[in-house]
C-alpha cells in the first residue's frame, strides 16, 4: 500500500494566542499544571532544525489534501539533528512503574518531524500534540492523528509526528505482516529528500522524543511551529509506540520533565526496553507510576485486554491517571484503515480489500469518537481543568471478555454502538486466529431472536439508544460533534 498523499500549502509564520482558559494553574487535587515554555525540560538538549523539502515534493504519509483544505491547515516537514543520549536501568524495575534511568552513551542523529498547524495563527488553541509515529508495519503510520484529526483540526491543535525509531527511518522490518502494506523506510521511499537521515538505533529514541519538545519550546533560527507559542505539549503513542511511551513516562519523564501530559493508546502489559539488546523491559508487566506530576490517560480497546495483554497492568485511577476501556472496539479498525487509504490517495477502499479478504468483516466500532473525547478531556485536564471522568472496566470471565447474549462486551465505556446495536462489534476476530486479524477485531450480524428479545418494540430500541447517547455525552465519553457516530 503506497502511503503518500498530496501535501498542503505553507502559511504565515506568526504567533498565536493562548489556549482556551489560559495557562494552567493549581486548582485542586487531580488538576494539572502546564509547564512554562521557558523552564520545562531545561536540561534537554535543543537540536538543530532545518526545513526539509525536495525529492518528490511531499512528505511520506502526508495529510490528505482534503483535510488540509477543509480546515485551513499547513503541513511542513523539518530535519532535526544533534546528539542523543541512551539510558541504562538505574536499578531494579518493579511492577509499580517507579523506574530509574541513568544516561549511558551518546550518538549523533538526523531525523524528521512532520508539523500540521493552523494557517491562521489566531486559530491556534495553544496545545501541541506530539505523536510517536508507529512503525509496527515496517513504515511510519500516524495512527492517532488518523483517529483524532476531526477534533484536532476543528479545535486548532497543532500536531507533530516524530520519526523516533530506526525502522521508520532506515528500515529494519515489520513486527507483523499487514496485507496490502509493502514496508518502506523513509530513506528508500525518497532518497533525494530523506537520504541524509541517520538513526543510531532505538536506544536513543527516548531522548529524541525529549529533544523534539525542546525544539518546539525553545526554537532557534528555524521555528517548526512558525512562531506559535505552545502553552502545553502532550505526547501520544499507539500500540508499540504506546509501550515505548509507557517506558518514557516511567523512566525518562522524571529526568526530562518536558511534556505536560500523555495519551497512552493501546499499550501492552509492560513497557519497551531502554536497551534494544533486551527484548522486553523487565518486569513483564508494569503499571504507570503514581507519583507523576503530569496527567496520563490510558486508552484501552477490547482487543488490548487479552490480545496484548493489558489486563496484567490494570491499576486504579489516581490524581494523575485515568484509564478508559471501551466496549466494542478493536486495536485496529475500519476507521483507521479508511484513513490509511485516504493517505494513499484513494477515495474508497480497494475492491477487493486485502484486509477483508484475509480477516473477514473487521471492527467498525466507536474507537475514533471515544478517543477524540479522551483527548479533549486530557487537553482540558493538562490546562488545569477538571480531570476526565472515571470509567468502569470491561468485565472479564476467566481469560476472556465477558459478553451478553448478543455477544457484546459487558462493562467498560458504553456507547449506542453497543447499547443499541445494529451489529455485534468485538475486539476479537471471528474469522481467523491470524494475529493481524485478531488486532482488527470483527463486526458480525446480530442474532434476530436475541435482538427481538432485547428490544421487543421500536420504542424500546429508541429508548436504549437515546439513554446511552445521553449518558455517554454527559460523562464526556462522546463529544457532541461525534454523538451521531457513537
Amino acid at each position: 500500500m503506497a502511503l503518500a498523499a498530496a501535501c498542503s500549502s505553507s502559511g504565515t509564520d506568526t504567533a498565536g494566542p493562548t489556549p482556551d482558559g489560559g495557562s494552567a494553574s493549581t486548582v485542586s487535587s487531580g488538576t494539572a499544571v502546564a509547564r512554562g515554555t521557558s523552564t520545562a525540560g531545561a536540561d534537554v538538549a535543543v537540536p538543530e532544525v532545518a526545513r526539509l523539502e525536495g525529492g518528490k515534493g511531499v512528505p511520506f504519509a502526508a495529510m490528505p489534501a482534503a483535510l488540509a483544505d477543509e480546515h485551513d491547515y499547513v503541513e511542513e516537514e523539518f530535519v532535526l539533528s544533534g546528539d542523543a543520549t541512551s539510558y541504562d536501568e538505574g536499578g531494579p524495575w518493579g511492577t509499580d512503574g517507579r523506574w530509574t534511568a541513568t544516561p549511558a552513551d551518546t550518538a549523533p542523529y538526523t531525523t524528521r518531524i512532520l508539523v500540521r498547524r493552523p494557517a491562521d495563527p489566531a486559530a491556534f488553541d495553544g496545545t501541541v500534540l506530539v505523536e510517536w509515529l508507529n512503525v509496527s508495519s515496517g513504515q511510519e503510520t500516524d495512527v492517532d492523528f488518523g483517529h483524532l484529526n476531526p477534533e484536532l483540526l476543528d479545535h486548532g491543535t497543532v500536531w507533530v509526528g516524530v520519526s523516533a525509531q530506526k525502522a521508520g527511518v532506515e528500515g529494519g522490518g515489520a513486527a507483523f505482516d499487514i496485507p496490502g502494506v509493502d514496508p518502506v523506510p523513509l530513506v528508500e521511499w525518497d532518497p533525494e529528500r530523506y537520504g541524509e537521515l541517520r538513526h543510531p538505533g532505538d536506544d536513543y529514541s527516548y531522548d529524541i522524543l525529549s529533544q523534539v519538545a525542546a525544539a518546539l519550546r525553545r526554537p532557534g533560527a528555524v521555528d517548526p511551529l512558525g512562531g506559535l507559542e505552545p502553552q502545553q505539549i502532550i505526547a501520544a503513542g499507539e500500540s508499540q509506540s504506546g509501550a515505548r511511551l509507557a517506558t518514557y513516562i516511567n523512566a525518562v519523564h522524571p529526568l526530562a520533565e518536558i511534556y505536560d501530559g500523555y495519551l497512552v493508546h493501546s499499550r501492552s502489559d509492560g513497557g519497551s526496553a531502554l536497551d534494544t539488546d533486551t527484548p522486553v523491559a523487565p518486569p513483564l508487566y508494569a503499571q504507570i507510576r503514581t507519583d507523576l506530576d503530569v496527567p496520563v490517560l490510558q486508552f484501552v480497546t477490547e482487543t488490548d485486554l487479552f490480545g496484548l495483554p493489558f489486563i496484567e497492568a490494570r491499576q486504579p485511577d489516581s490524581d494523575h491517571l485515568r484509564t478508559w476501556e471501551v466496549a466494542g472496539t478493536a486495536h485496529l479498525d475500519r476507521g483507521m484503515l479508511d484513513y490509511r487509504y485516504a493517505v494513499a490517495g484513494l477515495d474508497a477502499p480497494p475492491d477487493p480489500d486485502p484486509i477483508v479478504e484475509r480477516c473477514g468483516r473487521i471492527n467498525e466500532g466507536p474507537q475514533g469518537p471515544v478517543l477524540r473525547a479522551a483527548f479533549s478531556a486530557l487537553r482540558r485536564w493538562v490546562a488545569g481543568g477538571a480531570p476526565p471522568a472515571e470509567a468502569p472496566p470491561i468485565e472479564v470471565a476467566g481469560d476472556a471478555v465477558a459478553r451478553d447474549e448478543l455477544g457484546i462486551a459487558l462493562g467498560g465505556i458504553r456507547t449506542p454502538a453497543v447499547d443499541a446495536p445494529t451489529v455485534v462489534l468485538r475486539g476479537d476476530n471471528l474469522t481467523s486466529t491470524d494475529y493481524v486479524c485478531v488486532l482488527f477485531g470483527s463486526t458480525a450480524e446480530l442474532d434476530p431472536a436475541a435482538f427481538d428479545a432485547r428490544f421487543p418494540t421500536d420504542a424500546a430500541y429508541d429508548e436504549s439508544e437515546a439513554s446511552s447517547l445521553e449518558a455517554a455525552v454527559e460523562a464526556g465519553f462522546l463529544l457532541a460533534a461525534d454523538a451521531p457516530q457513537g
